[in-house]
């Protein structure tokens, strides 16, 4: 693709890319009522993951800049599409198209995300098997989507976060990063509105109104034969990740209470 185009529109500045049922539905609420923020028409444009944009060899940036209707006051222009930490090749395009862009993902545990998930799945009839056979035959299911990776069964393939942070850092310097815990937006929205509002360089919030954006009800809980193995695929990860994000996440590897 060579180096990033020049386009005539004003540029997108950030991007909220993840991670899949970790918060962004809310976040992008809340950003939604920021007045010097101009968010897309739409949550999840899914520009820098369809391939049929990038088949050519100049891509057609007034297709993403339609999504755009910014006011006069609004001096930034942000969109949410979770997809974009997951799909290999959204990095590198967001990059072609704006060097400057500043990237927010929210990590929730991945056990917790897996879950959440399948449920999402299973309540679109996206996905008729039960968990415990949908994490099981993972790997298979997810082949039939090669080269590509699996937009739907990817239950637990999602939650290997530090290799989606290292290829998005592959392109990005970190200080144009701001990785938060999806829980911290749930349980201090104050607090992490403020982060987000310094990262972007705009006024924080004067007040907010609580958000709880696409909680779904769970048929059934986790059980503890899933908990089990979805901890041997992922204590690792979440031991990796707090060495290279500087966290505490001791309460992402304790089993859940009343578990059966």
């Amino acid at each position: 693709m060579g180096k990033p185009q020049n386009v005539s529109e004003k540029k997108v500045s950030f991007v909220i890319a993840g991670a899949q049922k970790g918060g962004t539905s809310a976040l992008d609420a809340y950003l939604r009522e920021h007045p010097e923020i101009c968010m897309a028409d739409k949550k999840e444009v899914h520009f820098f993951d369809t391939e049929s944009y990038f088949q050519k060899e100049k891509v057609d940036y007034s297709v993403y800049h339609s999504f755009f209707r910014p006011k006069s006051s609004q001096k930034l222009l942000g969109e949410t599409t979770p997809i974009y930490m997951y799909w290999y090749d959204a990095p590198r395009r967001i990059w072609q198209y704006n060097p400057s862009l500043k990237i927010i993902i929210l990590l929730r545990n991945p056990i917790d995300r897996a879950y959440s998930h399948w449920n999402m799945e299973r309540d679109r009839n996206a996905d008729n098997l039960s968990f415990w056979d949908a994490i099981q035959n993972e790997s298979a299911r997810c082949r039939e989507a090669l080269p590509y990776q699996h937009r739907l069964y990817s239950y637990i393939d999602r939650g290997f976060y530090s290799e989606q942070l290292r290829r998005i850092w592959t392109y990005f310097p970190k200080k144009q990063t701001l990785i938060l815990k999806s829980e911290d937006l749930k349980i201090k929205p104050g607090e992490t509105l403020e982060k987000v509002c310094h990262f972007l360089n705009v006024s924080c919030f004067q007040s907010i109104a609580l958000k709880n954006v696409h909680s779904r009800p769970y048929v059934s809980s986790l059980n503890r034969k899933e908990w089990e193995y979805l901890m041997l695929q992922f204590e690792h990860e979440i031991r990796n990740l707090e060495r290279i994000l500087g966290w505490n996440c001791n309460d992402w590897l304790e089993a859940p209470r009343h578990m059966t």
